[in-house]
């Protein structure tokens, strides 16, 4: 005679089949939630690099060979630069940046004030040109203790004869704004929110460059080993 299964049984099969399933949909759910936002996240962060990586064509950098005409600029410190007074002592080293907000830019400064002593025992100067105002760049003296003279580039005329200017997208903008807190509106002479390319060039006595590092990518950046190589 054949046994009966148990209608207990029966459901409890059915309820441990039934929470099986159901915790398997609940985990299959959850993991597309988490593979979702993890794809909005890595999309978020491709889109703020791109915007960080907008294009440049506007700005091409002069070539090695040419002559760099006569500028002067507001000191942070106070007082004034004039190019052609301090190629009278030397080669001058010009090395262009974005702002205080930028931590690249932190970064390189720090490097080359570091070292600072390897360029000027050559007989070299180097000064560093941003569109900030004095008081935005002390705080960049104030943080890093730079040895070096910053210059304010007033209408971004420094970076206009160098050909290094370019107008970023409106995203990078937002990104430096919101994010690192940029203030480029009101750092700067104007409101277009302009910046330069953060590039090298060595000039020497003639006031012409004998070398340069030009590159768009902004984490690329001229080392002072380089820079002391290639003094004249």
């Amino acid at each position: 005679m054949k046994k009966t299964t148990p209608l207990s049984f029966i459901l409890t099969i059915s309820i441990v089949l039934l929470t099986a399933l159901f915790t398997g949909c609940a985990q299959n759910e959850e993991s597309e939630k988490s593979t979702g936002k993890a794809v909005a996240l890595n999309n978020e962060a491709q889109r703020a690099e791109a915007a960080d990586k907008s294009p440049k064509e506007s700005a091409r950098g002069l070539k090695v060979g040419k002559r760099v005409e006569d500028f002067s600029a507001v000191q942070a410190r106070g007082g004034k630069f004039k190019l052609s007074e301090a190629l009278k002592w030397g080669p001058v080293v010009v090395v262009f940046y974005r702002g205080q907000w930028c931590p690249f830019c932190n970064k390189h400064m720090s490097a080359l004030n570091d070292s600072l002593n390897l360029i000027t025992e050559r007989g070299a100067r180097l000064v560093a040109v941003s569109p900030e105002k004095p008081e935005y760049a002390k705080k960049m003296i104030e943080k890093l203790k730079t040895d070096f003279s910053l210059l304010y580039d007033e209408g971004y005329a420094i970076a206009s004869l160098f050909d290094v200017l370019f107008q970023p997208d409106e995203a990078t903008i937002e990104l430096y704004n919101d994010k690192l807190n940029a203030e480029l509106k009101t750092a700067h002479s104007d409101d277009s929110q302009r910046l330069p390319v953060p590039a090298t060039f060595i000039l020497d006595k003639n006031g012409v460059i004998v070398w340069r590092q030009f590159d768009t990518d902004y984490k690329i950046r001229a080392n002072v080993n380089d820079i002391v190589k290639n003094l004249p």
